[in-house]
Parts: structure tokens; sequence; C-alpha cells
């Protein structure tokens, strides 16, 4: 792994406070997801180390600051908040997250308009209290999930607006599908218990279920098996769209996205096995698996930078 104060170097941030603030995101992520940490810092060129670790740690800081409390509360949060973000992208800020951000933004301007895109889908989750139907899922996925995802994903994005780049767009569009079908899934016992749930409550339906009968003692669990293998087999069928994804990027990058891609199908698979038992206990992918996966891609991407 290139070593921290490398990757600043290759990224040109030599100022001794950006760096201390860039330094600040990199532990914020480190700490709130250390698998996508070590796969950015194991599969991407080190010029692009800083930038994600400034993307993520914004998109976690937002997410974090309106996923909780009333809807009242968290639209009030985010509204705040997005006045800040955009005037720290115009003016010094206070802030180190966006200190980090704004800085990010200066050397790849396209960011810009990505972040007030994310800002606008996030008054979709400050206002979320659960899906009704399929149709408020899509359109979730459409105006927060996707947004959140090319934060960082536009970051090794064809450039331009190429056919090339349409395409890109169009797959990392079925890979969040599938991402976030998985992760609400997963997520299904602790939903439960929060008593906000990601499912729809018309699919919960179609299974014989409801979000009152989950709660309880009795839940009908051959029918939460029903409700995982169908779910389970639309997040495959996004998934299976995103595999073009490596293609569409620049040699460098690929490793990364292939690894991106094939976590989630590793999830997928060990959800499919726990079935309904989702409720009882944490869903996890195969341990071994999972780091094969990261060991042949950091060879390949270290092949690469070797040449």
């Amino acid at each position: 792994m290139t070593r921290w104060s490398v990757a600043l170097d290759r990224a040109g941030i030599r100022d001794p406070e950006l760096r201390r603030d860039y330094d600040a995101q990199r532990r914020i992520v480190r700490r709130f997801d250390p698998h996508a940490y070590l796969a950015a810092r194991l599969l991407l060129p080190a010029r692009l180390h800083p930038p994600v670790m400034a993307a993520v740690s914004f998109m976690h800081g937002t997410d974090e600051l309106i996923d909780s409390g009333d809807v009242e509360f968290r639209q009030r949060a985010l509204r705040s908040w997005g006045h800040e973000v955009l005037a720290a992208l115009e003016q010094p800020s206070a802030n180190p997250t966006l200190r980090a951000l704004a800085d990010t933004v200066r050397r790849h301007p396209h960011l810009a308009a990505r972040v007030r895109e994310f800002l606008d889908g996030a008054a979709v989750e400050a206002a979320w209290t659960g899906f009704e139907s399929e149709k408020d899922f899509q359109v979730y996925v459409d105006q927060y999930s996707l947004p959140a995802l090319m934060l960082t994903a536009s970051l090794i994005a064809p450039p331009g607006e190429s056919e090339r780049s349409a395409l890109f767009q169009q797959h990392c569009r079925a890979l969040i599908e599938g991402w976030q079908r998985i992760d609400n899934l997963a997520d299904l016992r602790e939903d439960v218990a929060a008593g906000q749930i990601g499912v729809p409550r018309l699919t919960l339906a179609e299974h014989g279920l409801t979000p009152e009968e989950l709660r309880g003692p009795a839940a009908d669990l051959a029918a939460v098996g029903r409700l995982i293998g169908a779910q389970a087999g639309l997040a495959g069928k996004a998934l299976d769209e995103s595999r073009a994804l490596p293609e569409l990027v620049e040699e460098e990058f690929r490793p990364f996205v292939t690894t991106l891609v094939a976590v989630q199908e590793l999830r997928l698979e060990a959800l499919r096995r726990k079935g309904g038992a989702v409720l009882a206990g944490e869903v996890r992918p195969p341990l071994l698996r999972s780091v094969g996966v990261l060991a042949r891609q950091g060879l390949r991407a270290r092949t690469l930078r070797g040449r």
C-alpha cells in the first residue's frame, strides 16, 4: 500500500494545513468503513486516494446528519448543512471536511455538479420513513443512492459526455440498485427493530407480511425466506448488468471496479444462503473468498502500476 504522505504528494497537495484536513478525512473513512478504505488504498492509483477520502467522508457525514431524528429535524439539519457546503465551495470554511471537499472540487471541477446533485437528492433521505411501493424505491435510488455513488465514481468515469460516459452512468445505476437492495435485506433485522424497513410495504404484502408482524416474535420465517429470494433475484439482475462496468473505465481503475461488483455478488450469495434467518442473525459474505478477491485484484493493480 502506498504511504499516505506519498499519496498526498502525488495528488499535488502540499499545503500542511490541507494535508492535515485530508488526513482527518482518511481517519474518518478508515473508522466507519474499513473494508472500503482498504479497497481504495490498495486498488486505486495513489493520486486518487485523497479525493476519494474527501468525497466519501463528506457523503458519510451528510448521511449521518440526516439519518436520525424526526423528519422535521432532519430536514432542518439538511438545509443548514447544504448552505454551509455550498458556501464552502466558494470561500474558506472552518470545517476540515468541507475544506478538503472544496480543495477536491477545485482539482476536479466536475465534482461541483455532483456535490449539488447529492445535496438535492439528500432531501429524499431526510424525508424518508419507508417505501410504500417499488416505484418509491426506484425514485430513492435515482435521487439519492446514485448521486451518493457518483461522488466517488465520477472520479474514475470516462471523460466528457460520450456514449461510453452515458453507459458508465447507466451501469453505475444498476450497481447501486443491486447494492441498495442488498443493504435493505442485510439490514432487515436492525431496520425492523428501528421501525423503518427498506423493503416496500406493498412488496411485503405480496408475501403476506407486514412491518408489524416482522417486529413480533412469531414472524413467518418461510414467508421472509420467499421475500429474500424474490428481492435477491432483483438484486442479482441489477448486478448482472453492472458487470460491464470494469470495461468502461481506464485499465488502471479496473481492479477497484471489479472488486466493487464482486463484493456485492458475495454479499448477495450470503443473503440467499441465509434466507428467512436474516431476522435472527448478521449476514456476512464468506471471509476467505472476500480476501481472495481483494488479493487477486491487489496483485493485478500492482502489476498495472509496475508497467
